[in-house]
């Protein structure tokens, strides 16, 4: 077979572990069979071995996307509140909390920070609600009251 990537001649039949790795969790397969160019290093996986990672990586992406979807209902649960009310407190649709939860669709990313933050100082939620309702002042409001009591 000559290499799909730099056109060298001949590939050299071998096996070898491969390893995946997708939201922090890593998986090794091992024993995958292939093709690999001795020039540039490409290779092609056989049916069997193409087969064993492509479920390998259907199982991972399904695990980490259940930790994450049970990490968000964990976290709304322990500050009290319903999916509605996350949604409504993230300007969020009315759905949206429920597919996260139920790993139907990845969360955005940022909303699984802030949430991991409010899990570990739940008190900033207060302050996340106050911003909403317009109470508290945002940085450049802050530096303008403090100029206007300076001058």
């Amino acid at each position: 077979m000559q290499c799909p990537r730099c056109g060298h001649p001949e590939m050299e039949e071998r096996t070898q572990d491969e390893t995946l790795s997708y939201g922090g969790q890593i998986v090794t397969i091992q024993n995958l069979r292939g093709e690999f160019c001795q020039d540039c290093g490409e290779g092609v996986w056989d049916a069997e071995s193409n087969r064993r990672l492509d479920e390998a990586q259907t199982a991972l992406i399904n695990a980490v996307r259940a930790e994450m979807s049970a990490n968000i209902r964990r976290i709304r649960k322990s500050l009290k509140l319903t999916q509605a009310k996350l949604a409504e407190n993230f300007g969020l649709g009315p759905l949206a909390l429920s597919r996260y939860e139920r790993g139907k669709t990845p969360p955005p990313v940022l909303l699984v920070k802030v949430l991991h933050l409010l899990e570990k100082y739940p008190n900033l939620f207060e302050e996340l609600r106050q911003m909403d309702r317009g109470d508290a002042p945002t940085g450049a409001d802050s530096a303008v009251r403090r100029n206007r009591a300076a001058g």
